[in-house]
């Protein structure tokens, strides 16, 4: 199981059928919000009287989570931690027949526990019954563990393709102001001329048509921005990569014309167009393009940006995205950790510090895209990365 809900009603009845109860809930540590909320029911009836939550120092999983939990001389001890509930626990817990509490401990954390309407059997099956419960909860322990620590990754990786995504809105903001000059120009003047002009029924018209023009340009540069810095889950659309590339060269041609860098793009016409998500790829070519820039430093150098397709075995075909440049190159060791997770060449301090997680998202984004990345580099002479992604079939 893959979803976390399901694998913790699939868990609750298990543990019903196994302690021979008729009622049970399962409640999850909720790590945000500082107490563990009620994950799943045996049956919706079961839900009516119990708590949506509990807090973390709740009498329940606070004598779940001690070390000590089952060696109370007032609390009935169970195997594996489990211990059986009376009023003094919860009243209402108690009310509604609830006897059995059981431990999900991970790491020395209590993850989940577990509510069952069972008591601790007597005479000779007691004893199998305990060990059963025991093993049965430690197995969804297991289980519940992996979908939690994999929910966490995926948060994580959430967390740093937002991250890596606004550390290039300065970039971006700059290539924006500079778009936007000339259609602005353009409706000043139209404002400070139909005051004279308005008799003029061609220069309304046509100026008009120019400044409500100029008014869609800058919206969709809005809708853009707003776009790449809001992520959102994966959205495939039929794009063409020659106008994505094409795009993000123009957001950086201002911060490489500062550093006197030569922008050269090369991109071959009719080429297959491909599915992807266009603001996640765009980060993709934002990334290798400002990190070429960083390498050349400020003593100026030569971007060349190329597209072409690509045979594979088989008669498929890709496109590739080579992006070069003159940099200072990457040494040989190196090569081998670029796409690891906080490895970084960037030791500068303050805002251009590297994090060394640029490149990991990038790699990501692309296996997403069933692609493939690769790097190559000469120290002393230049780095070139190679994109390729699979084309829609003609």
């Amino acid at each position: 199981m893959t979803d976390l809900g399901l694998l913790s009603a699939r868990a609750v009845q298990e543990l019903c059928r196994a302690g021979r109860a008729t009622r049970g809930s399962l409640y999850l540590l909720d790590r945000e919000h500082e107490h563990y909320r009620r994950a799943a029911t045996s049956d919706p009836s079961t839900a009516t009287g119990l708590p949506d939550s509990m807090a973390l120092d709740h009498p329940v999983p606070h004598r779940l989570s001690s070390p000590q939990s089952g060696t109370d001389p007032h609390h009935s001890p169970a195997a594996g931690g489990a211990f059986a509930l009376d009023s003094s626990d919860e009243p209402a817990l108690a009310a509604m027949g609830m006897s059995l509490a059981l431990p999900h401990i991970s790491r020395g954390q209590l993850i989940a526990f577990s509510l069952l309407d069972a008591r601790q059997p007597c005479g000779h099956d007691a004893a199998s019954v305990q060990a059963l419960l025991a093993v049965l909860a430690q197995t969804a322990t297991n289980a519940i563990d992996r979908l939690m620590l994999y929910e966490d990754l995926h948060r994580s990786h959430l967390l740093m393709k937002r991250t890596d995504r606004l550390k290039s809105l300065e970039t971006i903001a700059g290539g924006f102001a500079h778009e936007i000059r000339n259609p602005l120009t353009s409706i000043k003047t139209f404002i400070q001329l139909a005051p004279e002009r308005k008799d003029d029924p061609d220069f309304i018209r046509d100026f008009s048509r120019i400044v409500l023009d100029d008014v869609y340009r800058i919206e969709r540069l809005i809708d853009e921005i707003l776009d790449y810095a809001r992520y959102m889950e994966p959205k495939l659309t039929e794009e063409d990569i020659n106008d994505i590339v094409s795009s993000c060269l123009y957001f950086i041609d201002v911060k490489a014309d500062s550093k006197g860098i030569k922008i050269e793009k090369e991109l071959a016409s009719n080429l297959p167009r491909v599915m992807l998500d266009r603001q996640q790829v765009k980060q993709v070519f934002l990334n290798l393009f400002l990190n070429a820039l960083d390498a050349m430093g400020k003593g100026g150098g030569f971007l060349r940006v190329r597209t072409k397709p690509l045979s594979k075995p088989g008669g498929k075909i890709w496109i590739q995205v080579e992006t070069e440049d003159t940099g200072e190159g990457i040494p040989e060791g190196n090569l081998e950790h670029i796409f690891d997770p906080f490895f970084t060449t960037k030791h500068e301090s303050g805002e251009h510090e590297g994090t060394g997680l640029g490149l990991t998202i990038v790699h990501q984004i692309i296996q997403e895209h069933r692609g493939e990345i690769q790097v190559r580099s000469v120290p002393g002479q230049g780095t070139t990365f190679l994109v390729n992604l699979p084309a829609l079939s003609p």
